[in-house]
């Protein structure tokens, strides 16, 4: 587990800080474009052990009684039923789930904006659902020459065909389900609009990574380009900032080209560009909050090495591309890290060559390492999770049975008998269900329960690609697993 090396109180306190003197900044009125996720972002949490996977939208219910938020979706990612690949949802289904978190934690979404809307059917049926639901729904369209047709974007035919949402609050965060969803354009678009109404209003945005503030090779940032490199994100030296400011400060490649073009709309909009370089553009203050640099340097070389495994295993499943591997090699070559930084790796794939079988490896907090490997009862996910429950709970070692196998063999044959499965053994998430089942009666199987949380943030190896299920179980404990790119067969299709 990694070391905290993060001070997440002080982030909460300080980001919040910096946007209500942004706030101020622009008399009253902020269009706030968020980047990356407002919640559940465990890539921050990875790479800056300490940040909370939801501080941002802590951070936000510090400013509750300021804020609103407005939902951008791109039209074709409807039509196209475009699908989040960590969620494995719809990018319109998620807008709802996006809707129903944040007025669960007392957030006022102001509306949802269709962008880029051409007339099509399924963003018609969406924007139909939504109003059925009470939300307020507007529409944005392609406009010809975006984004370098500066005189034709800023003028009535441009933004000014643009739908004005109506919002009512000091601070307007504009996020999305995902990339391209338009939050930008939505910023401006309501600039435009504002600026004709006689409302002063500015544009920040809020994105993680890279952080500015820390050098450009930090493994840090580093890891943000790994975790985006199927989208040729490419971190750089901002110029425009070491020109105006003589400082040295990070920005990624695609607000560094867009900037000119950005400059140029403000100008157009309201005269002059409040601005001199996107990094001047952000609010955030994560590089700040470092409290051990080492620590997270370390985190972020894990993050490179699992990016890798990702990418090798994507290639694999037929989902990614060699030119995403040979990107994650070099980036590799640049954090100094290979495989053998994760001992996990080579404990699982030793355990899967002495059995011939598919075999799993887990580290925990202390260094020590556990195995698991497959069986007639189970896979060897399953395995491992049992096995270091045993060690972190103190139940003993080989030999000890946290669950009866009378207990295992009933839930095998309702698998295969009535739910028909190919595949016997139990998974990760049901054997801990056997686990929690077993705890009234076996006492050891209580006391391993209660160690659960300690798995979070524990490194994971296993020699062939998971299952979506046990995939799925081990992300949700917070292990930090990787896989080697092959499966357990050599069928075709696979589950």
């Amino acid at each position: 587990m990694s070391q905290i090396g993060f001070d997440n109180e002080k982030y909460l306190h300080m980001q919040s800080q910096h946007i209500r003197e942004r706030i101020a900044q622009f008399g009253g009125k902020l269009y706030l474009e968020f980047g990356g996720k407002l919640f559940d972002d465990y890539h921050a949490s990875r790479v800056l052990p300490g940040f909370e996977p939801d501080s941002k939208l802590r951070m936000l219910e510090q400013l509750r009684d300021k804020a609103e938020i407005i939902i951008a979706i791109n039209a074709g990612d409807i039509e196209k039923n475009k699908v989040r690949g960590d969620l494995g949802i719809t990018y319109d289904s998620d807008v709802l789930r996006l809707i129903d978190i944040f007025r669960g934690r007392g957030l006022y979404v102001g509306s949802v904006v269709v962008t880029r809307y051409t007339g099509q059917p399924a963003a018609d049926a969406f924007q139909q659902r939504l109003e059925a639901l009470g939300v307020k729904v507007y529409r944005h369209y392609p406009i010809e020459g975006y984004p370098h047709n500066i005189a034709k974007i800023v003028s009535d035919e441009g933004y000014g065909k643009n739908d004005y949402i109506e919002t009512s609050h000091p601070l307007v965060v504009v996020t999305a389900p995902g990339p391209g969803s338009g939050k930008m354009a939505t910023c401006l678009s309501q600039l435009y609009h504002e600026h004709k109404r006689g409302i002063v209003a500015g544009y920040a945005k809020f994105e993680t990574f890279p952080i500015w503030n820390l050098p450009l090779k930090h493994p840090v940032n580093l890891a943000y380009e790994a975790a985006t490199a199927d989208l040729d994100d490419v971190n750089m030296i901002d110029p425009f900032h070491l020109q105006a400011y003589g400082e040295t400060t990070v920005n990624y490649n695609r607000d560094v080209e867009v900037f000119p073009v950005l400059a140029a709309m403000f100008e157009q909009i309201t005269g002059a560009c409040p601005y001199k370089s996107p990094t001047d553009m952000g609010v955030n203050m994560a590089g700040n909050c470092i409290t051990d640099d080492e620590a997270c340097k370390a985190a972020a070389r894990q993050e490179i090495v699992r990016r890798y495994y990702d990418a090798l295993c994507e290639r694999r499943q037929g989902k990614g591309s060699d030119c995403t591997v040979y990107k994650l090699e070099l980036l590799m070559q640049q954090a100094g890290v290979t495989p053998e930084i994760r001992p996990v790796v080579a404990e699982a794939n030793r355990l899967a060559e002495e059995t011939g079988e598919p075999a799993m490896a887990i580290e925990l907090s202390d260094g020590s390492i556990v195995t698991g490997k497959t069986s007639e009862l189970m896979g060897c996910s399953a395995a491992a999770l049992l096995n270091a429950l045993k060690k972190l709970s103190g139940a003993g070692g080989h030999g000890v049975h946290l669950i009866a196998q009378s207990a295992i063999e009933p839930i095998q044959t309702v698998k295969v008998q009535y739910l028909g499965s190919n595949n016997p053994r139990l998974h990760s998430d049901e054997v801990l269900i056997a686990l929690a089942s077993s705890a009234n009666l076996e006492p050891k199987a209580a006391e391993a329960l209660k160690v659960l949380a300690q798995l979070k943030g524990c490194q994971a190896h296993c020699s062939v690609i998971l299952s979506p299920a046990d995939e799925v179980t081990y992300r949700k404990l917070g292990l930090q697993l990787t896989c080697e790119p092959q499966y357990q067969s050599n069928k075709l299709y696979h589950r």
